[in-house]
């Protein structure tokens, strides 16, 4: 049977488990939304597309499904960069659909051409993050690259891709022939003698130490690691974005090392003489920008990696054993392995960690009872903590709601924190906490963000409320970019540029909560302490999105640990 390519497609995507598609609209791909609004998939409008590109990220990490974002020729996805960009260095999987200029007008110039100086297309803009971008030259390519681009999206280190058509390629005849994924994706498995070997260097050293990123995902994996850590008494540090593999109430989880680590971390990391490294990258702000004088000493600390990803192996370190597997069964291999050899017991070891990762969550806590106002950021982070239920989303931005959990706020073992960790994006907290609520209806999500974060992404509001979802948009807002504002406070005497004023020089915000209210959403202004805490009980019993906007002190995050930039600052060049 003969049908359109629009259609075609759109059946290739039913075909393929997708149920939402987010985007915005423009000229060269309202042909395939129009198929899509005959289909049982959802298009989820965005009033811009870097917010549509942040939901689809969100929704793929709460969902484990690809993400799929719908885009219009040039600007439109010019604007989307940022957000397929944040999920590619976040190793998320997720297909960019990319209207194009008509085929057979390519450099002459036509309407939205990104063709000026040079002879080249809108995929050359892709292709320094994506894994791979295809330009569709002919409609019988298209079912073709489709199955091509969701299987690479998903295999080995997953990731964003591009597929672009031209707008014509839509409208031209097709026949309708099915083009199904692989029924199987295998994913390398961690071979016996290796595993036999990690255990056996793990069992002899005095100071084993395991590092776990974000690749190590819920599931098989992480209970694994577990029952690795609890056989062998070994102590865990890990990445921004591994936050929650173990419980943060676990005797064995010493946090993140690096910029914001403890000494306690650091220094165990730094003397440790074997450490197993599994799906992290090293990234600079954990590694104390990969200075061996303040966290990660390789040689003489002996390192083993583990990463689906073999560009990932020696990158920033030497590596003693180096194997490209799936992180899951990689750690279910090595635990097994360890389950065979006697346990180990380190009980001073264990009260160390739990005096050390006491006194920072106590601190924080006893800082958090502050009456001041405007609050003190640790003040909002416990009201937080007592009082949203404890299986709530927390999807953060940069700054304090990005590292003041990730470093002091104790998340429950039913809880999730899902935050940018790669490109560290301002303004993917508000839009992606809409794919996360899409994704998990019944939970309760909430994007903890900043004032400039909320004020990046705007189009984030109308989305909710037009999709009727519940999330929580709470502003932490100090009438700054506060995080750069006190490092640049700090080097250089003053927040020049980075603090928000109005014409007559007087520190400035919006009314968030009114424009909630403005957008349709449920509006709560915080003027005085206690009321946060009501706000939030009011919010999560209306279940309706609504923006809270919390006056906040600008206070730095505690950075115990190193980060070059400093040097930079003082002229010191490493």
């Amino acid at each position: 049977m003969t049908t359109t390519a629009a259609a075609a497609l759109t059946a290739q995507l039913e075909s393929y488990g997708v149920e939402y598609v987010f985007g915005t609209c423009g000229h060269t791909n309202i042909a395939l939304l129009d198929a899509l609004g005959r289909s049982s998939i959802e298009f989820v409008i965005a009033r811009h597309e870097q917010a549509a590109a942040h939901a689809a990220d969100g929704y793929a990490r709460a969902s484990g499904k690809p993400g799929v974002v719908l885009l219009h020729v040039g600007p439109g996805m010019m604007n989307a960069v940022t957000g397929v960009a944040t999920a590619a260095l976040d190793s998320v999987p997720l297909i960019a659909i990319a209207g194009d200029i008509p085929s057979y007008y390519h450099g002459r110039h036509p309407h939205q051409e990104v063709n000026l100086h040079n002879d080249a297309d809108q995929t050359a803009i892709y292709r320094p993050f994506v894994k791979r971008a295809w330009h569709v030259q002919r409609v019988e390519d298209l079912p073709r690259f489709t199955e091509r681009a969701f299987t690479t999206a998903v295999s080995g280190r997953p990731g964003a891709v591009l597929l672009d058509v031209p707008m014509d390629l839509f409208s031209r005849p097709q026949t309708a022939e099915s083009y199904p994924m692989p029924g199987e994706l295998t994913r390398p498995d961690l071979p016996e003698g290796t595993a036999e070997r990690i255990a056996d260097a793990l069992v002899a050293a005095e100071r084993p130490l395991i590092y776990v990123g974000g690749g190590l995902s819920a599931g098989p994996g992480r209970e694994a690691l577990t029952a690795l850590v609890e056989h062998l008494d070994i102590p865990v540090a890990h990445s921004l974005m591994a936050k929650g593999s173990l419980p943060d109430d676990h005797p064995l989880v010493m946090g993140m090392p690096g910029f914001w680590g403890l000494e306690e971390t650091n220094r165990y990391a730094r003397e440790a003489d074997v450490v197993l490294a599994i799906a992290t990258r090293f990234a600079e702000t954990d590694a104390s920008s990969w200075n061996d004088r303040y966290t990660w000493s390789f040689p003489p600390t002996r390192l083993i990696q583990i990463d689906i990803d073999p560009a990932e192996l020696g990158r920033n370190f030497p590596v003693e054993i180096g194997a490209v597997a799936d992180a899951a069964l990689a750690m279910r291999r090595i635990a097994a392995a360890a389950l065979r050899r006697p346990e180990a017991s380190r009980p001073a070891l264990r009260e160390s960690i739990t005096a050390a990762r006491g006194a920072l969550f106590a601190g924080s806590a006893e800082r958090g009872r502050s009456d001041d106002f405007p609050l003190r950021p640790e003040r909002i982070l416990l009201d937080l903590r007592e009082t949203l239920p404890a299986d709530t989303v927390l999807v953060t931005d940069v700054g304090w709601n990005k590292n003041g959990v990730a470093q002091a706020y104790p998340l429950p073992v039913e809880g999730r924190f899902i935050t940018p960790g790669g490109a560290s994006t301002m303004g993917f907290g508000p839009a992606a906490a809409l794919g996360v609520q899409i994704a998990w209806p019944d939970r309760p999500v909430v994007a903890l963000i900043g004032d400039g974060g909320m004020s990046a992404q705007l189009p984030a509001l109308p989305m909710a409320v037009e999709r009727g979802l519940p999330v929580l948009f709470v502003v932490m807002n100090n009438q700054a970019h506060g995080t750069i504002a006190d490092l640049q406070a700090a080097n250089f005497g003053a927040g020049y540029g980075c603090e928000f004023t109005d014409a007559d020089g007087n520190p400035y915000s919006p009314d968030f909560a009114a424009l909630g209210q403005a957008c349709g959403a449920d509006g709560y202004r915080i003027e005085e302490p206690g009321d946060l805490r009501k706000a939030l009980h009011a919010a999560l019993a209306n279940r309706r999105p609504a923006v809270l906007d919390v006056p906040m002190v600008n206070e730095p995050v505690p950075t115990p640990g190193h980060w070059n930039i400093k040097d930079i600052y003082a002229g010191i060049f490493e």
